[in-house]
This record gives structure tokens, sequence and C-alpha cells, in this order.
């Protein structure tokens, strides 16, 4: 990294800004619709202000983090992949010991807006919720399926959000909502991977893409299925009406659309795809909201 002189403020501030991703808010939106989904079905509709503002900003936060860890972790693959090394860890735009900083104070930031709901329970979650993010970088290395951790990554704020407004947590109900969004997670990570999966086979990253080989479509196209029948249990249990499920057909209507573009398995098309799952999760919200009284308990 060139350290003959002193960045500017607003160059470093720029710096921070791309590693903690927020000029690429695509993920901020996929840790946040199901974090929304598991808020509303706790407080059966609208939750308390307090703690919406709480999540949602947490949320931003976890996810600004989560970034950082990432390319932390990945500072010597990026490099050789075509669509990361222009990253700024990548790039050699910061070192990894400021990045390692950032991502603790981040973090830190994040546990501390935690605390102001006074919640034992929550802020029990809130530890395991940072370990798993950080860990899961690290398991591209281990693991052949690492999207199964950014899925438990991605889907700890439902049980956050059932101990931020129940008193009595219902334990088949969360793992259910998990479970669908782990699901997803895998299914809309498996074509983020696709696109990258020449670059990951050279540089020895471990992937879905890579394990599921030519059943990637198949498999992806089922997980969102499966993630729609999970959620229309938990739509059974709590006898929601036609808004619901209209907004979980059309969430299945956007996992066709995935499937017919990425049909060549051209990169950019997998891209798009990936990205095309914000509007699966927004359907299900959307739905969900819709279902439920606009009401705090």
């Amino acid at each position: 990294m060139n350290t003959s002189s002193t960045p500017s403020f607003a160059a470093k501030f720029d710096i921070y800004w791309r590693l903690m991703r927020f000029h690429r808010p695509i993920g901020i939106y996929l840790l946040l619709w199901p974090t929304l989904w598991g808020l509303w079905f706790a407080a059966g509709g609208l939750p308390p202000l307090k703690v919406l503002v709480v999540f949602v900003l947490g949320t931003v936060l976890m996810r600004a983090a989560g970034c950082v860890i990432n390319d932390f972790a990945d500072r010597d693959f990026d490099p050789q992949v075509a669509r990361t090394r222009d990253r700024p860890l990548a790039a050699g735009e910061i070192g990894s010991g400021e990045a390692l900083r950032l991502f603790v104070v981040v973090a830190l930031i994040a546990f501390g807006l935690t605390t102001s709901l006074h919640n034992v329970r929550v802020l029990a979650l809130a530890l395991p919720a940072v370990a798993i993010a950080a860990a899961y970088p690290f398991m591209k290395r281990f693991i052949s399926i690492p999207q199964a951790v950014l899925g438990l990554a991605f889907s700890w704020g439902i049980p956050m959000a059932y101990a931020a407004v129940r008193e009595r947590l219902p334990i088949g109900e969360i793992a259910a909502l998990m479970l669908a969004n782990i699901a997803w997670v895998i299914a809309y990570d498996t074509y983020y991977a696709m696109a990258d999966r020449a670059d990951d086979l050279k540089a020895g990253v471990k992937s879905s893409a890579i394990l599921f080989g030519r059943a990637d479509r198949v498999i992806v196209l089922a997980l969102q299925w499966i993630a729609l029948l999970l959620m229309a249990g938990v739509g059974v249990a709590h006898a929601l009406g036609w808004a619901y499920y209209a907004g979980l057909a059309l969430a299945a209507l956007t996992t066709l659309h995935q499937w017919r573009i990425t049909a060549a398995r051209e990169p950019a098309a997998c891209m798009r795809a990936f990205l095309h799952n914000h509007y699966y999760g927004l359907a299900i919200f959307v739905g969900t909201a819709l279902s439920m009284p606009p009401v705090s308990l």
C-alpha cells in the first residue's frame, strides 16, 4: 500500500464507504427482509417503533461489519478474482490492521445500539451473531457449502426479533422461519458464486456453485421453493389472508425469472439473478405486512 502521503478525510471516507459496501446496498436488503419477517411475525403486526428502528439500524451496521471482515478474510483471494480485485483491501488502499479495527468499531456500535433495548435475551443472542458473522468468511477454506454459514448469519435476526417483543419464544415457528431463510440464502448466494466459479476454482475457494456443479440451477430453484413452502406453513399457523399468499406467489414468479435468465450460466446473468432476489424478499415482506394489523404490541 502506498504510504507516501496521508489520504484526505474525503478520500479516507470514500475508502471506508466502499469497504463497508454502502455503495452497493443489496446486502442490506437481503439481510433486512428476513429480519423484518421475524419482527412482524413476532409482534403480530407492526412492532414497537423503538424495536423497529434498532433492528433496522443494527442490520445496516452488521452488514457493513460483515463486508469488512469478509474482505479481511479474502484479502489474498480477492486480487485473483476479476470482480473483486478493485476492492479497497485487495487494491491496497487500506491496510489489513486498519480494516480489522474498523470491523471491531462498527460491530461494537451495533452491539451498543442493541443495549438500548434493555433486553438481556436480545443481548445474549447478539454475541453469537457477531461471532457467526466474523466466522463466515473463513468457512470458504474449510467447508464445501460456506453459504450455509452465511444463511445462519443472515437468519440470526429472527430469534433476536422474537426475543425483543415476546415473553415466550415459539421455537418451532422461529426454526421454520430460520430454515426458510437459510434455504433462500444458499439459493441466492449460489447464483452469486456461479458468477465467480471459474476464478474461485483457480484460487482454491470452496462454494456451493462448485459443489452443486451442473445441478446448480435445479438445486437453487428447489431451495427457493422449499423456503416458500416453509413460509406458507408459518402463514397457515397465523391464519393469514390472501395478501400473504399473493406475496409468496410473487416471490415464486421471481424465481422463474431467475431460472430463465441463468439458462446459459453466463456470469453477468447469474449476478443479475442474485440481485433480483431483493424482490423475492420484498414480496414476502409486503404480503406479510398487508396481512397483519398495523398496530404495535
